[in-house]
């Protein structure tokens, strides 16, 4: 640009020197210490958080840092990553190529994968140089490029990454979402930039005007305020020769309407029409909205140049500040504006942009009954529903109140609207929705179509009982496509998985699916294999639920996270680590369900640490995701490990943890689930009164929670039931496992635990050898263990001391290997009163800081890391999630009291060796 603006912006550095040493100082931190940081620059318009970013990224690309500047845009807030790829691809040597960040952005899915591979890119390039990115005007972030901020400075927190955001004051805007999310992981800064100093605004009226600028011009900036962009306008105004002897007015949109006076008629034309297309807009779609060919706007561009209102990087006309743009956008007149952003929606659909480009001009200048409007929404909402779906639920949101309640077209959108909030999890919002739609008495296909979309908010929404009904109601009245009755008839099974007569419910699912494949519908299909694979796992026939799931994986991997659990449940631990560590897993939807698979894996092979870890990871990818459906068991399984590791503290506030969720989402599931981790630590206090009272309540609560929940823990329940005194409960219970072996006569765990429940029960030292040789078949160590502990103990009641002493001993050595250390301590203590000192084992706890406190995979991913590996090839090498590589990282950097990579080479290289 040609003129003052760019040499006045460069003075908007005047009494910002403090901000600047302190982002310099932040720069040369991250530098020295090989760790992340992140600052935030926040302040009203103009005043100067882009000068002062812009130089932070010139003294950081100088000090050797490779360098990612980019600037989010408020009319593409809807294009997914658009913000920050301006970041990555900025630069001579950007992070990522366009192609590559178009294949990132077209060909996948999945949020959490997106991050993933963005992280990659970077981590890549601070493996040889410091990092950073920077991102103006973050107030305008799309959902998308908000959501990556907020995981990727955590994600990255070990690496030489400074990430700078700039944007307007705001307390609950993305940039407090983002410091708040990396808070507690690295160091943050906000600097806040207040008004100039009045010997900052002389110094900036001597560089313009000189040193005899008198008075009168110093007092005319008053109105300023302090805002250094303010002052540069008023002294562009008074140093221009037409303007010298004008009083500036303080007001900004006054300012530049005086400003505008001077120009042409076609150049001011030009500007309101760039104004409406946004900050950053092409020259031809400007001269489109003019309604003249580019070629006879030439001179009206020249002119915004020279006048330094525009600036032109050849690609597109930009205006110098956004502050210019809201001025002449709001001189503007409002009914003018509307039918502008029409017009240009109009041309950029015409021209053959994508649907999201012409949505914000959609948002700002449709009106009811704009059908077009609509559709415009529709194609958008569908483009991001997969990686933005709480943007596709705003969409669709606006479109239907575009749709007036009389016109059909209303219940097809309405459809679209109630999918599209559901799967933002946004669940309340769309059963409303939903009910609004049927009170106004949509014809008998759309009525059905509502109820079926709305099944599965129902579903998420614990309500087994109301979609029952409504799905009934809807199958009653009958007129629907066969493939939405194929779903309406799916649905009910699924709802029927929670009744008692599972037989019924398993002959309404096989209609279902038949129904379903009959017509071809997918998504019947699916609904079809959930709910026979519900009914299935709540039956107690494990064999069956597999056939399900495994058909239900073949027709969408969304759901392969329920064939792993099925292949454990058969005790096929073989099938469940191809399935996890099958290739491409990491691209896969659901990956926290995923890794709730690969913890069950782990915890049922008695890999305790490496378990732990998977379900910290699993409960970090929820909350990012804000899709809670595991958490409370999340919880309760962790407080069982840390019990079985002897850590109480830590168990008490999983405890602690699993109510609080529970409270959120009270479904019976989870409901048994917490009402058995407080038996068991009622049973750790002491307390068998209350341990046997929570064990009743699991089984009331409701008769399948007898085969999920307590299908390989009903000993315990046995235990607890009989040290409380009350056999009839201990007997109800080994009847149960009694009748789950008779399900599942492939399974060695379900055979051998119910003949440890009958040996339990009788108190039979023969039945209780017999499950102990059953369960040699077992693959589960930690069942094998508890099995043993039970014969050894009625071994020494029986006077047989030798053969007792051996089964406790070879109990307590299973529970150390496993890192079940409090379990190994109990058995150790009936030992040493059995007189078998000679068999005592040195099991001391792991220590909580310093290398002798990591894991096993711990140091592993420690070694590979300390090489200079990536997370991508560490996950690679140990055949495991890079989710997970980041939490092993995370642990060994806590426990190591460390904060940077290079930190963790130089401990490494002071090891002495294995």
């Amino acid at each position: 640009m040609a003129g003052s603006g760019r040499s006045l912006s460069r003075c908007g550095l005047r009494g910002r020197e403090v901000e600047l040493e302190g982002l310099q100082h932040l720069i040369a931190s991250v530098a020295r210490t090989g760790s992340g940081g992140l600052a935030v620059i926040q302040g009203e318009p103009g005043i100067g958080k882009t000068t002062l970013l812009s130089e932070a990224v010139t003294r950081a690309r100088a000090a050797g840092f490779s360098v990612g500047l980019g600037k989010a845009d408020e009319l593409h807030r809807i294009v997914p990553l658009s913000s920050l790829a301006a970041c990555i691809l900025h630069g001579e040597k950007p992070l990522l190529s366009g192609d590559a960040f178009a294949d990132l952005a077209r060909s996948h899915d999945q949020r959490i994968w997106l991050v993933e591979r963005i992280a990659e890119a970077i981590e890549a390039r601070a493996g040889s140089m410091p990092v950073l990115i920077a991102l103006d005007d973050v107030q305008w972030a799309d959902p998308l490029s908000l959501f990556a901020l907020k995981q990727l400075p955590t994600r990255l927190w070990t690496l030489p990454v400074v990430w700078m955001l700039a944007g307007r004051l705001d307390p609950a805007g993305p940039a407090q979402e983002v410091l708040t999310a990396a808070a507690k992981t690295l160091p943050t800064s906000t600097v806040r930039l207040g008004p100039l100093s009045d010997a900052a605004i002389g110094e900036l009226v001597s560089d313009t005007l000189g040193a005899g600028a008198d008075e009168r011009a110093r007092d005319l900036l008053d109105g300023a305020g302090g805002n250094p962009f303010l002052v540069v306008e008023m002294l562009a105004g008074l140093r221009s020769p037409e303007r010298s002897g004008e009083t500036v007015p303080p007001g900004l949109v006054v300012g530049v309407r005086g400003r505008l006076r001077s120009l042409q008629p076609s150049t001011l034309r030009l500007l309101q029409m760039g104004a409406v297309l946004g900050r950053r807009f092409r020259f031809h779609d400007a001269a489109a909205l003019c309604g003249r060919p580019s070629t006879a706007l030439l001179a009206a561009l020249e002119e915004a140049v020279r006048a330094g209102l525009l600036d032109d990087n050849g690609d597109h006309l930009l205006f110098r500040h956004d502050l210019l743009r809201q001025a002449v956008y709001h001189d503007i007149p409002p009914s003018a504006r509307m039918a502008l952003h029409r017009e240009a929606a109009n041309h950029l659909v015409r021209v053959g942009r994508q649907p999201v480009d012409a949505v914000p001009h959609i948002l700002r200048g449709a009106a009811p009954g704009d059908e077009e409007a609509v559709a415009l929404l529709q194609q958008a909402a569908d483009e991001v529903l997969p990686v933005a779906p709480g943007l596709a639920a705003d969409l669709m949101t606006r479109a239907l109140e575009l749709v007036p309640s009389a016109v059909p077209l209303r219940f097809v959108v309405g459809e679209q609207a109630i999918v599209s909030l559901t799967r933002a999890g946004r669940n309340r919002e769309a059963l409303s929705t939903g009910d609004r739609l049927l009170a106004g008495r949509p014809p008998t296909e759309a009525f059905s179509r509502l109820q079926a979309a709305l099944g599965v908010t129902l579903w998420n929404m614990d309500l087994a009982g109301e979609l029952r009904r409504r799905a009934e109601t809807a199958l009653s009245i009958g007129g629907a496509a066969s493939e939405v009755g194929a779903r309406l008839s799916a649905l009910r099974a699924l709802a029927m998985s929670r009744d008692d007569d599972l037989a019924a419910a398993r002959g309404v699912g096989e209609a279902a699916l038949r129904a379903a494949v009959a017509c071809g519908d997918r998504e019947a299909q699916v609904l079809a294999l959930c709910g026979l694979g519900e009914i299935a796992l709540n039956a107690g026939e494990s064999a069956a639920a597999l056939k399900r799931f495994a058909a239900l994986s073949a027709v969408d991997s969304a759901f392969l996270p329920e064939e792993i659990v099925a292949h454990q449940h058969m005790d096929d631990f073989t099938s469940s680590a191809r399935l996890l560590l099958a290739e491409g897993r990491d691209g896969a939807p659901r990956q926290a369900m995923l890794l709730w698979g690969q913890g069950q894996h782990h915890l049922a092979l008695g890999r305790l640490a490496d378990a732990d870890t998977d379900f910290v990871t699993m409960e970090r990818l929820e909350d990012d995701v804000q899709v809670p459906v595991q958490q409370v068991n999340t919880a309760v399984i962790r407080s069982q490990i840390a019990l079985l590791r002897g850590d109480g503290e830590a168990a008490r506030q999983h405890l602690a943890t699993a109510r609080r969720r529970l409270a959120v989402k009270p479904n019976p599931g989870n409901t048994a689930a917490v009402r058995f981790l407080e038996a068991v630590h009622a049973e750790a206090d002491g307390d068998l009164a209350l341990a046997v009272e929570r064990i009743r309540q699991v089984q009331q609560e409701g008769f399948f929670m007898r085969w999920r929940l307590l299908r390989n823990q009903i000993d315990s329940a046995i235990r607890m039931a009989l040290r409380g005194a009350d056999r009839e409960l201990a007997e109800d219970l080994a009847a149960q496992a009694g009748r789950y072996a008779a399900s599942n006569p492939a399974v060695p765990t379900a055979v051998g635990i119910a003949a440890q429940a009958s040996g339990l029960v009788s108190d039979d030292l023969d039945t209780l050898e017999r499950s102990v040789t059953l369960l040699q078949a077992s693959p589960r160590p930690l069942v094998r263990a508890a099995a043993a502990a039970d014969l050894g103990q009625a071994l020494l009641a029986a006077g047989r001391t030798t053969d007792g002493v051996a089964a406790l001993a070879d109990a307590r050595r299973v529970f150390t290997e496993t890192g079940a250390h409090a379990a190994a301590a109990l058995l150790q203590h009936d030992l040493d009163r059995a007189g078998a000192g000679g068999h005592r084992v040195a099991t001391a706890q792991r220590p909580v800081h310093g290398w002798g406190a990591l894991t096993v995979s711990e140091k592993k991913v420690a070694r590979l890391i300390a090489e200079g590996r990536t997370n991508r090839s560490v996950a690679d090498l140990l055949i495991v999630s890079p989710h997970t590589v980041n939490t092993h990282v995370t642990s060994v950097f806590r426990k190591l009291s460390i904060n940077s990579r290079v930190q963790l080479a130089n401990l490494v290289m002071a090891l002495p060796e294995d």
